[in-house]
């Protein structure tokens, strides 16, 4: 397991752990991940993004948070420390994200699991009879857990060998009540310039009556209240906040996962994740007094390798004997 988090200078506090990678973007290698499109049911694909390594001990489907895509800095600084670690990765745009936006009409959720379906399918396929591993970052980690948590995913076998959330509403109106505070508004008007540009950009369009609702938008509620609820059939933010949470029924969960969270985290509750200690023998829960949402740049970091990106790649090792 890896040292103790110690944030490092000049990165001290929650929000310059957050922002970090915005302020001071890590250079990292080309990207030279190979183009993977996955049909979905609906007649649109997704593009995922698969970075191969020599005799892989293991496939991680990786995914990123909202509002952002294949293409992100600490995603793709994930994906290359496991790489470094022996694992293959597949780098997955959920809909409408980054370089697969033209591919899919709508928007993703944070339950969206008629499009993860068909990325089980494929990952599993890609994997080749070795084990399929998930890491989610903030929303992504979420939305992984959901896919475990849903039985008619998992089958005769789990979705997921094990799974990593880093810094993961597990329940989104705590989180998007966090989100509102007075002090994230900075943090808020970014994730609104983000998501309402992926959803004007939608090659299917918008209705009139999501147009008039994207330019009265101003938090993450409002908008999920006119365009996710909606479009995901919930109808109403309060149901779609319930019925995606996955705090609800990690109880239920029996894959192997990680929960890495920060005490200082801006966006995310910390005390939520805190109280899943002990809910199922399957969750390990790991608190940080400090690492901001996603941040955890810490002490002894490497360009391609934060203090998170090594813990996650050791315990994945570990998971899976090795």
């Amino acid at each position: 397991m890896a040292p103790p988090f110690q944030q490092r200078m000049p990165w001290i506090g929650g929000d310059l752990q957050t922002l970090r990678d915005t302020l001071r973007p890590p250079q990292l290698p080309l990207d030279q991940g190979e183009s993977v499109p996955i049909a979905l049911g609906d007649g649109g694909e997704l593009l995922a993004l698969h970075d191969r390594v020599d005799h892989p001990r293991a496939l991680v489907l990786l995914l990123h948070g909202l509002g952002g895509s294949s293409r992100r800095e600490g995603l793709r600084r994930m994906g290359l420390a496991l790489q470094a670690a022996g694992f293959a990765v597949l780098r997955l745009n959920l809909r409408g994200a980054g370089p697969g936006r033209a591919l899919a009409n709508g928007t993703y959720a944070a339950s969206c699991n008629s499009d993860l379906a068909p990325v089980l399918q494929r990952a599993r396929q890609l994997a080749a009879g070795q084990p399929l591993l998930g890491v989610g970052i903030s929303l992504g980690g979420s939305i992984l857990l959901n896919a475990c948590l849903d039985p008619q995913l998992s089958g005769a076998s789990p979705a997921l060998d094990g799974l990593v959330c880093t810094s993961s509403p597990l329940d989104l109106a705590d989180c998007s009540a966090s989100i509102e505070r007075p002090r994230n508004r900075i943090y808020q008007r970014w994730l609104m310039q983000r998501l309402v540009a992926q959803t004007l950009e939608d090659p299917g369009g918008v209705t009139p009556e999501e147009a008039e609702a994207l330019q009265a938008v101003r938090s993450i509620r409002d908008f999920d209240q006119a365009i996710t609820a909606q479009r995901w059939g919930y109808g109403h933010v309060e149901r779609y906040y319930n019925e995606a949470s996955p705090v609800h029924r990690l109880h239920q969960l029996q894959v192997p996962c990680m929960l890495l969270q920060a005490e200082d985290d801006p966006w995310v509750p910390a005390q939520v994740t805190a109280a899943q200690r002990g809910r199922s023998p399957s969750l390990e829960v790991v608190m940080t007094r400090h690492g901001g949402h996603n941040g955890f740049h810490g002490v002894g970091d490497s360009p391609l390798a934060c203090w998170g990106d090594r813990l996650t790649a050791r315990w994945l090792q570990g998971l899976i004997g090795g």
